[in-house]
């Protein structure tokens, strides 16, 4: 396999890993360190059972990283970059968003325009 082709392969799998939204809001609720996953359980909301499974996609992965300390386990980010590409994302959203507000005005001033 070329480099470009593993390059490719590590950016589908990690796209894939993201492909949920509890994921992403994992990731987001780690940006600016590591959390114990009762405090994960408890921001998210959900099911414990629920953040298991995805914390698990999210290690096996290897966008998370975990450590044990006595009874408690600590995640984080496993690179910082992540956070970079999730930021970046987040703009290319308000930039579409935007594009898309922008046409629909465009619409209702076509719209409400008299006709003659």
């Amino acid at each position: 396999m070329s480099n470009a082709q593993a390059l490719r392969e590590f950016k589908a799998r990690t796209f894939q890993a993201l492909a949920h939204p509890t994921r992403v809001a994992i990731v987001e609720a780690l940006r600016d360190g590591e959390l114990p996953a009762g405090t994960l359980l408890d921001m998210l909301g959900i099911e414990q059972a629920n953040l298991s499974q995805h914390l698990a996609v999210l290690k096996a992965r290897e966008v998370l990283v975990s450590r044990k300390v006595g009874n408690q386990v600590y995640y984080a980010v496993r690179d910082p970059a992540l956070i970079e590409v999730m930021d970046l994302l987040r703009k290319y959203f308000y930039s579409h968003l935007n594009e898309t507000l922008g046409l629909l005005g465009e619409m209702e001033r076509t719209r409400k325009a008299p006709r003659r």
